[in-house]
């Protein structure tokens, strides 16, 4: 497999494997949870590097996962006291933890070399180059293997509690009362999003694992209001930026992760703009509606409220202080469904509009 070849597959199964987990940090409005297990991991991995005496791949994972684990117990247990919100306990807990973390390997690892920017940033491109060796057989790429293993572990656990999740995360009481623990299938979320931040956290770095848990979820929630379409989008989007990304930087010449993470928020941008039910232009389009039936309600009653039910373009124009265009607008409308004729230069209420026109005065009261 060439190198081209890896750095996409890792970023293909990065996506993946954050997106699974991050659709339902989205739907329990926990979004910022991800970024704080992200930055609470690292007391986690110092500890587990003084108990390896060293780098070691499977230490890190259950240091970091322990640590993720402490941080939404610290959480909860703050939110829980009843004088903390959701928001204010996580941003007292990560930053401690963050710099417990920091201050240990201050004090006590100074002269190990961690480059902060790797950390955060992380650097996709040395993928082919962090070799996973077991037993002196080079078995490929530590980042890929894990990552892939991520994804096969996030989709079974998916698929094997799916109907647990889902319960759990829309009702909670009624999960609890067909004998679902919310608790436990909410800490066990929370461990396998531990894990999979861990497994993202060398290949793409903190800040591309939070990007790549929230920003799919995020965008395929203004597409779909079906859970599993919700899920197939969020893969598809974190997986696609992955290929689309590594793409782009490579003809471009520019950082790898930097492009995936734009190329997600490109995606979240055309969601919000273009979505069906949720987007900017389709509110703008119902708004727009919502005015126009206003304005063609408010002729109605007012014609209903004139003696001979007709009135000409021009009265109605003074009285009722609209544009000629805004008139005309709510004339056609109400015509288009025979409420009223045009006779001449009046507009005339038909048996129909008189009847549509009490209904509306007896919805809103009015005698």
């Amino acid at each position: 497999m060439s190198a081209q070849e890896t750095i996409m597959l890792t970023a293909v199964f990065a996506g993946a494997a954050c997106s699974l987990v991050g659709v339902f940090l989205v739907l329990r409005r926990m979004a910022m949870m991800a970024d704080a297990i992200s930055h609470a991991i690292l007391p986690g991995l110092v500890a587990s590097y003084v108990l390896a005496n060293g780098p070691n791949l499977a230490a890190g994972i259950l240091g970091a996962s322990a640590a993720g684990l402490l941080t939404v117990v610290l959480v909860e247990a703050l939110q829980r006291s009843g004088r903390v919100k959701s928001d204010g306990a996580i941003g007292i807990v990560f930053p401690a933890l963050f710099a417990l973390g920091t201050l240990v390997i201050s004090r006590w690892f100074a002269n190990v070399h961690l480059d902060a920017d790797a950390i955060l940033f992380g650097e996709i491109a040395f993928a082919p180059f962090d070799r996973l060796i077991i037993g002196g057989q080079d078995i490929g790429s530590q980042p890929l293997i894990v990552l892939a293993a991520l994804t096969a572990i996030n989709l079974g656990l998916l698929l094997l509690f799916f109907k647990e999740l889902k319960l759990a995360t829309f009702d909670a009481g009624l999960a609890a009362a067909l004998g679902f623990s919310p608790v436990v299938i909410h800490y066990g979320l929370m461990v396998a999003v531990s894990v999979t931040t861990v497994g993202g956290f060398a290949a793409v770095g903190a800040i591309l694992v939070v990007a790549l848990m929230i920003v799919p979820a995020a965008t395929a929630y203004l597409l779909t209001d079906r859970l599993g379409w919700m899920i197939a989008i969020a893969v598809t989007v974190g997986a696609g930026s992955g290929i689309v990304g590594y793409q782009i930087a490579w003809a471009l010449d520019v950082s790898i992760s930097g492009m995936i993470a734009v190329v997600m928020g490109a995606a979240f941008t055309l969601a919000a703009t273009f979505s069906p039910s949720h987007g900017v232009v389709a509110r703008m389009i119902q708004r727009n509606r919502q005015r126009e039936q206003f304005s063609a309600d408010v002729l109605l009653l007012h014609l209903n409220h004139h003696p001979t039910g007709a009135e000409s373009l021009a009265a109605l124009t003074k009285e009722l202080g609209w544009t000629a265009g805004r008139l005309a607008s709510a004339a056609r409308r109400i015509e288009r469904t025979q409420l009223v004729t045009t006779v001449g230069d009046e507009l005339r209420l038909t048996p129909l509009g008189q009847e549509e026109a009490r209904r509306l005065a007896a919805g809103l009261g009015v005698k």
